[in-house]
């Protein structure tokens, strides 16, 4: 691990919060990623202690960049790059623990009906 900077895109691949460098990139263009509170651009260089907001889907993340690494590691080394701050940390358990309680409407189909459910289908439908 160095403390030099780093691309941001690249940084959010190599922590392991995107597969790949141009998901990264997609999620800085389309302002689901914020660093110190403003949203960046995908070669904005990135410095340990800054604050990043993460979101990926429903889920928040709110972390301090603790560290950075040229090549993309396993998970357990990756995670000693970034410390969650307990707040969101706390949240994100939280709507965790709200969406198995309470999931939303159709989040458990999967994929196309088969023969017997599309005439179902069709026989409710009218």
């Amino acid at each position: 691990m160095s403390n030099e900077g780093m691309r941001i895109d690249k940084w959010l691949w190599v922590a392991r919060f995107f597969k790949t460098r141009s998901l990264a990139s997609m999620a800085i263009a389309s302002h689901k990623i914020r660093c110190n509170g403003d949203h960046v651009k995908p070669a904005r260089d990135l410095k340990v202690g800054d604050e990043l907001e993460i979101t990926i889907g429903q889920t928040v993340f709110v972390v301090i960049v603790q560290g950075m690494a040229e090549q993309r590691r396993p998970a357990p080394e990756a995670r000693q790059l970034y410390r969650e701050t307990p707040e969101s940390e706390a949240r994100r358990l939280r709507d965790q623990e709200l969406r198995k309680l309470a999931p939303v409407p159709g989040s458990d189909l999967k994929g196309r009906p088969t023969k017997r459910e599309g005439r179902l289908i069709r026989r409710i439908g009218g």
